[in-house]
């Protein structure tokens, strides 16, 4: 059976969003399995170890608010009285993370059904978009304000696909947080088994073509970093920033992606 560092298992998990927060709740004492309390940050446990932490901090409907919350403050993006569009909603941590930072309205699009959480659902300020393919997406979809920030975390589809209709319905100036997943933007040839991608190589590669896309896009790349969590099944994931229209900034995305090896390495 693999095993991990238990601080690092924690941030994969999205108990914390950086391995500092989880060593401090560690050595706190307040981090358990099913019989004991673990408290050296450096302790080794099974992948597939359930763990408890007393108290649990998860400020979000989901894990994913932990990666719109780093964007925000790594991009230095301010959401007050933002219209934002949240493609990819599924259970809501995006828009969840969005309304703590005080959106004004967000639009939850997913293709899917039912995955909003009910305290979302009812919130006045969020119009749920359910069943809704963005792909085919124009500025009718939108009944109230057009959104002038979007935020991309999709899956088993390529960025690409997403971009082509946003453009259309964004203006100059506006951003773009997008939530790189290598695993659906790499050849097949490059996914390892269990849909994982490892080779920093590969992530670099995906990382260019992505913006590429978006530079057809006219989607100028302003900053990268990584996310602060892996995705389901452990794959290492990217928080890219681009605006509409403007200009690309120099970005060293061979380092991002180097710092994001260094971070989740076991």
């Amino acid at each position: 059976m693999e095993k991990k560092r238990i601080d690092l298992l924690l941030v994969e998990q999205g108990f914390f969003d950086s391995r500092e927060k989880a060593k401090r709740a560690i050595m706190a004492g307040i981090v358990h399995n099913d019989h004991e309390i673990i408290d050296k940050p450096g302790t080794k446990v099974p992948v597939d170890m359930e763990l408890f932490v007393k108290e649990s901090v998860m400020p979000y409907v989901s894990r994913g608010g932990l990666k719109l919350e780093k964007a925000l403050k790594y991009f230095d993006i301010t959401m007050t009285d933002r219209v934002m569009v949240d493609i990819g909603s599924s259970t809501g941590g995006f828009t969840d993370c969005a309304l703590q930072n005080k959106a004004k309205r967000v639009y939850a699009v997913d293709v899917g059904t039912n995955q909003l959480v009910w305290k979302l659902r009812n919130d006045p300020r969020v119009v749920v978009k359910e069943k809704t393919n963005f792909r085919h997406a124009t500025t009718d979809l939108f009944e109230y304000e057009l959104p002038n920030i979007a935020t991309i975390d999709v899956s088993f589809i390529s960025l690409k696909l997403i971009f082509e209709p946003l453009k259309d319905i964004l203006n100059d100036g506006d951003d773009i947080v997008a939530l790189i997943k290598p695993q659906f933007e790499a050849g097949r040839e490059d996914v390892g088994k269990k849909g994982i991608v490892k080779d920093a190589k590969i992530h670099q590669r995906v990382i260019e073509n992505v913006i590429s896309y978006a530079n057809e896009c006219q989607f100028s790349i302003q900053n990268l970093t990584y996310s602060p969590i892996t995705g389901g099944e452990g794959n290492i994931e990217f928080l890219a920033h681009f605006k509409v229209g403007g200009t690309n900034s120099l970005l060293q995305v061979e380092q991002v992606v180097q710092e994001a090896h260094d971070c989740f390495k076991g």
